[in-house]
């Protein structure tokens, strides 16, 4: 049991100079989209997503949502889902834990 847990403990610095070597890379490519993808909208942006919100509303109920082609109606859907898990997200995060609330 000794000789595993000294194994086990040489090991770690190795392991871990590997894990920073894979991890570098990927965490610049991630904060390279974090800044421009997870930043607020600009004033200027938000009267184009009332517009493009309207245009939806208004296709569904005009009946050209039937006309939609499958590729848009698959991103359509992805987005509304990672709005939703975002929400879901900052409610785990309000509450402080993934079930219930303290009343």
């Amino acid at each position: 049991m000794a000789q595993a847990v000294q194994k086990l403990v040489t090991k770690v610095p190795s392991l871990l100079g590997a894990a920073v070597t894979y991890s570098k890379p990927r965490l610049a490519t991630f904060w390279y989209y974090a800044r421009v993808e997870l930043v607020p909208p600009s004033p200027a942006e938000i009267p184009k997503a009332i517009e493009g919100a309207s245009a939806i509303i208004k296709s569904f109920q005009s009946g050209r949502l039937g006309q939609i082609t499958v590729k848009d109606a698959v991103r359509n859907g992805l987005v509304a889902t990672e709005v939703l898990m975002w929400f879901y997200i900052g409610e785990c995060i309000g509450k402080g834990g993934i079930i219930g609330y303290d009343v």
